[in-house]
């Protein structure tokens, strides 16, 4: 298929193609040819849009914030699976409309406080004559995908929604009894007595029957079905299985060394500093200055300027060429005369010199070997897989070209989509792009050759599919009773259990019932919030139901061991006096911040029905240089998922 196409690419009738796309492009304009009115805009949100363009800058660095989290790489297709298109979307959504309302009522820094703002950022300044650089200033947003305009879109947002923010939070304290209601809620202490319900006290249920067991299955289908399983075929076109029997070829180990010679060596190095001067008079005062042993600094700051230090860096390294050049020519522990340099007038002191160190051929034989054997290995691999290709196209099917070719058919599973065999162990040497195309072609399916990357390409062929179902009785009888036996005690125990709590919801003492129960009562006090964790009487499912009850209350929940308990909320004690006084003031603070992060939420919410904002999830997938939405996405999107302004 590839040799198909890269014939084809290469024919006179596809260059008369790409002629006339060329020529319609240049009469009638690329946008005119497709849609006259088209705009690559994701979200509008009153007069701002955010551009294709902006997304994917925006997109590109929200995934590199999730592969520092994750600690490991996350390619634009998995990020969208996870949803990272759709989460930025609607940040940068509620950010514009946000940014819009403000500008709407009237929140708008003036020029001189955006300059102000701008100056406090060093990398737009001249490290020479210390000046705001304008080309500096654009070519760092160019690094970083941004234009002036835009740039200072997000400045003037920032400055407002700082201003805002600052309005609000000014003075906003919370009333005392707001941060009063937390401090019961967390420090308030709760009795509990309870007696267990276990196994002994009610008659075991008999071994199920195979009717019953398979009722019980299909009731937990959910949990006991087993996912489908495929076996696959894998031609594989690896550097690793050729590079081993690949010779060396002593001659273009020597070319290569001759050609990198210069760059596998350690050039010199230097450390040293060196002063703007206005002049050449100024310049001789800073060498005697600096002969003299007066600190750098002190000698800059009484010019206005600062020192530029340069530590164990090359002459590549040296800004300006000229005194680059000047400085390395110096010997250590020197100060030059006035150099005029590309970028002024400076004085050169050189503290440290760093010889620099040539390389042997023996030196780095193992290096080069290896690089040679990788490139001649990156080679083989394709050839390899040129001529599996070439024997596809005539009709052979994947083990007849791989026989061929020479490449050796490896076959994998079962294995499920998620990579995992049949005992749910991880099966080896399968990537998420392969199981991706096993599980998208049928029994019988067999793919073209995919790249994946760092060299190697692989082909596959289904030959195997296992539907997913469930298990046999037999394979799985002895478990599925005994849980079919514990969950039929647990249901007797509950019945039991509720005829107890029924007894103490009409005034029976709870030591009464405990004893007419064959048990004793076992009492709980002081539990709070804070020490909940620690308690080892009550289980997980006891303890929500303790703070979830009312004084008096009676209820069942799970024991610490298997079996149930029978409870009763006896009191809630809630904090009074000094400490309540002490909690409620430290915890205000805390109570306040959370009351401003709801009032922004709020803000934020109320702006994007104040603007009416629209997006276009198809545009951004197109930003992104992923495939269309289905042709029932696209209608919805045309119009946009817009939210109505009032």
């Amino acid at each position: 298929m590839l040799s198909a196409t890269r014939k084809f690419a290469k024919s006179w009738v596809a260059a008369v193609l790409i002629g006339l796309l060329v020529i319609s492009f240049a009469i009638f304009g690329i946008n005119d040819a497709f849609n006259g009115n088209y705009t690559d805009d994701v979200i509008k949100a009153g007069s701002r849009t955010v551009s294709g363009t902006d997304f994917r800058r925006e997109f590109d660095n929200f995934r590199k914030g999730a592969e520092e989290q994750s600690k490991q790489p996350i390619t634009i297709e998995q990020a969208v699976q996870f949803g990272l298109d759709k989460r930025l979307l609607e940040e940068l959504a509620t950010r514009e409309a946000f940014g819009e309302m403000l500008h709407k009522v009237g929140i708008r820094p003036s020029d001189k406080l955006v300059m102000a703002e701008l100056r406090k950022i060093p990398a737009f300044f001249n490290p020479i004559s210390g000046a705001f650089d304008k080309a500096l200033y654009q070519q760092r947003l160019a690094e970083n995908g941004l234009t002036p305009a835009r740039f200072d879109t997000l400045m003037r947002d920032q400055i407002a929604e700082s201003h805002a923010a600052s309005a609000m939070v000014n003075g906003l304290r919370v009333p005392r009894a707001y941060s009063a209601l937390g401090a019961v809620f967390e420090m308030e202490a709760r009795d509990v007595g309870f007696f267990t319900v276990d196994p002994r006290s009610v008659v075991a249920p008999t071994l199920p029957t195979d009717v019953q067991l398979t009722a019980f299955m299909k009731e937990k289908s959910a949990q006991l079905i087993r996912p489908e399983f495929r076996v696959i075929s894998v031609v594989a076109f690896s550097p690793a299985m050729v590079s081993g029997s690949l010779p060396i070829d002593e001659a273009e180990v020597q070319k290569r060394f001759a050609f990198r010679k210069d760059t596998l060596a350690q050039p010199e190095t230097r450390s040293l500093i060196q002063i703007p001067v206005k002049d050449a008079a100024a310049a001789q005062s800073v060498a005697a200055r600096l002969a003299k042993g007066e600190d750098p600094s002190a000698i800059a700051k009484s010019l206005g300027v600062e020192v530029i230090h340069y530590v164990d860096k090359p002459q590549s390294a040296i800004a300006d060429k000229r005194v680059g050049a000047a400085a390395f020519a110096l010997k250590p522990d020197t100060v030059s005369a006035a150099i005029q340099g590309d970028l002024g007038v400076a004085v050169v002191k050189v503290t440290k010199v760093t010889p620099g160190q040539t390389v042997t051929l023996d030196q780095v034989r193992p290096q080069i070997e290896a690089e040679l054997r990788k490139d001649a290995a990156a080679e083989k691999v394709y050839a390899l897989s040129q001529a599996y290709e070439e024997a596809r196209g005539s009709g052979a099917n994947l083990a007849d070209a791989a026989k061929k070719a020479g490449v050796p058919v490896i076959t994998i599973g079962p294995v499920t989509q998620q990579g995992q065999g049949p005992q749910a162990q991880p099966i080896p040497g399968v990537t998420p792009k392969l199981l991706e195309l096993a599980f998208s072609l049928p029994t019988g399916g067999e793919s073209e050759v995919q790249d994946a990357g760092n060299g190697e390409y692989f082909a596959i062929r289904v030959e195997r599919i296992i539907p997913s179902a469930l298990p046999p009785l037999a394979e799985v009888k002895p478990d599925l009773t005994r849980v079919w036996m514990m969950t039929e005690m647990l249901k007797r125990l509950q019945v039991k259990a509720d005829e107890y709590a029924a007894r103490l919801r009409k005034g029976e003492s709870l030591a009464t019932v405990a004893a007419s129960a064959g048990s004793k009562v076992v009492n709980v006090a002081g539990i709070d919030r804070q020490n909940a964790a620690q308690n080892t009487a009550l289980s997980r499912d006891a303890l929500v139901k303790t703070f979830n009850a009312k004084p008096g209350e009676v209820f069942t929940a799970d024991g610490v061991q298997f079996g149930l308990i029978v409870a009763k909320l006896e009191a809630v004690n809630a904090p009074s006096g000094p400490t309540l006084a002490r909690i409620t003031e430290d915890a205000r603070p805390q109570v306040t911040m959370a009351l401003f992060r709801d009032i922004g939420a709020a803000s934020r919410k109320a702006a994007r029905t104040e603007v009416g904002v629209k997006i276009f999830p198809a545009k951004a997938r197109a930003a992104l240089g992923l495939a269309p939405l289905a042709d029932s996405e696209k209608a919805a999107d045309k119009a946009g998922k817009a939210e109505k302004p009032k």
